[in-house]
């Protein structure tokens, strides 16, 4: 009897112990440094990514637009939205492998069309409206941000293609569609 006591307290501690080693295994990849592509465009700033756990409510970042961390378990359709969207969303959406162009409220309408026109082509792309805007428009990816000053800007089109679906997506290859959100269609 004492044996089996003896047996059942050394699987406890032994589960135990898995579950530790396990939890945090998410967190140790994100916080992991990528090396920026070669492909990526001049300017770009990195950040590093303490977590990327899921979590309801209203959440508080660093930085704005985020450039990821903890986010809701639902993430934000790609597309263009005419509206701010919420950051919880959207940082879901970066762990997916999207580039978020966030866009200033002053944007003239013809780079807006160019930022829906970006965002119907490219099927990893969110593109929104975001108040207080440290440029008139804004690329992140997931740890990554380029600050421009128009959609005419080459550096836009060389950040999309060098991080949408780069290696810094924590999950490549999951969803950017059967979210939330419904981007507006290009007519």
């Amino acid at each position: 009897m004492r044996r089996a006591r003896g047996d059942l307290i050394f699987l406890l501690v032994l589960v135990f112990l898995l579950a530790i080693g396990g939890c945090g295994g998410e967190d140790e990849d994100v916080a992991q440094q990528h090396e920026m592509p070669e492909t990526a465009p001049e300017g770009v700033v990195e950040y590093y990514i303490q977590s990327r756990e899921h979590a309801e409510g209203a959440l508080s970042y660093g930085y704005e637009p985020p450039v990821g961390g903890h986010h809701n378990p639902v993430w934000q359709n790609c597309g263009f939205y005419d509206r701010r969207v919420r950051d919880e969303y959207a940082v879901h959406s970066m762990e997916h492998g999207a580039v978020w162009i966030t866009y200033d409220l002053g944007l003239p309408q013809e780079q807006k069309d160019a930022l829906r026109q970006l965002a119907s082509e490219q099927p990893y792309v969110l593109a929104s409206l975001y108040p207080r805007l440290p440029a008139p428009v804004v690329a992140t990816a997931w740890g990554y941000q380029l600050q421009l000053e128009g959609t005419d800007d080459p550096r836009l089109q060389q950040f999309v293609d060098a991080f949408q679906q780069g290696p810094q997506t924590p999950e490549p290859g999951e969803p950017c569609t059967d979210g939330i959100g419904e981007p507006l269609q290009n007519s």
